[in-house]
């Protein structure tokens, strides 16, 4: 892990691998950070590629500033990580989980020349309630909030522990739970407190504008888009492959939003043969 600096903030960066395409793994809003990524996902695609892992701004080890959260503002902040990260002119796969792909679409939309192509784990893409919705539930506090993370991981963790144990898929994944569930004087959940509390960012997410048809028709490059079968943002998707020309939306049977956690093992094998894949169009 190492600190860079870029677009005036300092962000907690760790790049793995090596090689073309450079996969930009981007994590989820507030109780998430780059580990979700580090612990499931990230050490075997980085056997077939550079990987570059990041603390959002206001997230895990990254400068937390009092405003500038806008989904605008994020994608900005990785236009000038790639520069920091001696990155600049390689060819960029973003993989955006949940938020984090959002983030993704919108850097695409902005600078569509830089990215080979775009990776949508069970993400938001900006539909028209987006803001208010995402506001409201970061406004929960206490018991609220416990239990809807609980509604997003309780259940999957109950269903891969077997007589107190838990499948070797998700040792990692038990650890991080267990960080998000205990009380306020966790690192994870006090730089949450912050963030929703300190900053400006339910504001900037409440005037996030939604993205439209058209925008979504001008995506050119390919995009992969998984989402859970029983997720309440499967038709994001399916919008997406509507309306994207490069688009294939791929449903993961049985799972919900959390894909990260739920389907680890199968996201690890989809986005490995992507990468693949992408890598082949360029040799």
């Amino acid at each position: 892990m190492t600190d860079l600096h870029a677009n005036g903030l300092r962000f907690n960066v760790h790049l793995m691998g090596e090689g073309d395409p450079v996969v930009v793994l981007i994590h989820g809003l507030v109780v998430d950070n780059l580990a979700s990524w580090y612990f499931s996902i990230a050490p075997a695609i980085a056997t077939r590629a550079a990987v570059l892992l990041y603390d959002l701004r206001g997230h895990g080890r990254s400068e937390q500033p009092p405003a500038g959260y806008t989904v605008d503002d994020l994608a900005l902040d990785l236009r000038a990580l790639v520069t920091a990260a001696g990155l600049e002119g390689r060819p960029l796969v973003l993989a955006g989980n949940s938020t984090g792909g959002l983030i993704a679409l919108r850097f695409a939309l902005r600078y569509p020349e830089l990215v080979d192509s775009l990776v949508l784990i069970d993400a938001h893409v900006g539909q028209s309630r987006f803001g208010e919705q995402m506001a409201g539930t970061l406004e929960l506090e206490g018991e609220e909030r416990t239990r809807k993370l609980g509604e997003l991981f309780g259940d999957w963790v109950d269903d891969h522990t077997a007589d107190g144990q838990p499948d070797a898929d998700v040792e990692a994944t038990l650890r991080l739970f267990r960080r998000v569930s205990t009380r306020r004087r966790n690192p994870l959940v006090s730089v949450a407190d912050g963030l929703v509390k300190n900053t400006t960012l339910i504001a900037d997410l409440r005037a996030t504008p939604p993205t439209s048809d058209e925008e979504l028709r001008s995506l050119a490059m390919p995009i992969l888009a998984l989402y859970g079968e029983h997720s309440e943002l499967r038709p994001e998707g399916e919008r997406v492959a509507a309306l994207a020309p490069g688009c294939v939306v791929e449903l993961v049977p049985g799972a919900t939003h959390g894909l990260i956690w739920q389907a680890t093992g199968l996201l690890r094998e989809r986005l490995g043969a992507w990468v693949d894949e992408r890598r082949a169009t360029k040799s």
